[in-house]
């Protein structure tokens, strides 16, 4: 068993996902934003697992991530935030579920004004009190 010590780790990963949307929508959300950080951080990626008979799974996320419900107006609060601190948000927005292929997300985004996007989700990934600021006051997802 790990000495507890070793599991804190020097970053953080936070998930920020507007508390009103349907089960379906949130693990969508969640796995999208989660793999546009992971694809942006590729040191947040684990070692492969493998089973007692030697069969191999794909790695997992390293570390744990901490996810929290908000408003539209603390998503943006969030999002504005991690820009503050130079940080790469991975975000997901309405029209986004409209869509069907990653090309038509990029363009769903990019078609929005930049100061009024609809966020559903904001990912971010950094070092630990960075992202304890960015996601400060807002409150785990229940």
């Amino acid at each position: 068993m790990p000495d507890i010590g070793s599991m804190i780790y020097e970053t953080k990963t936070a998930l920020v996902l507007r508390a009103d949307l349907a089960g379906w929508q949130l693990a969508n959300v969640a796995a999208f934003l989660t793999g546009g950080l992971a694809g942006s951080h590729p040191a947040l990626i684990g070692e492969p697992y493998r089973d007692s008979a030697g069969r191999f799974y794909s790695a997992l996320v390293r570390e744990p991530v901490f996810v929290y419900g908000a408003s539209l107006e603390e998503l943006r609060r969030t999002h504005q935030r991690a820009l503050d601190r130079a940080l790469r948000p991975a975000i997901y927005i309405e029209p986004m579920f409209r869509t069907n292929n990653d090309v038509d997300n990029r363009a769903a985004v990019e078609a929005e004004p930049a100061d009024a996007l609809d966020f559903v989700g904001v990912g971010v990934h950094g070092p630990r009190k960075v992202v304890d600021k960015v996601v400060h006051k807002l409150r785990f997802l229940t």
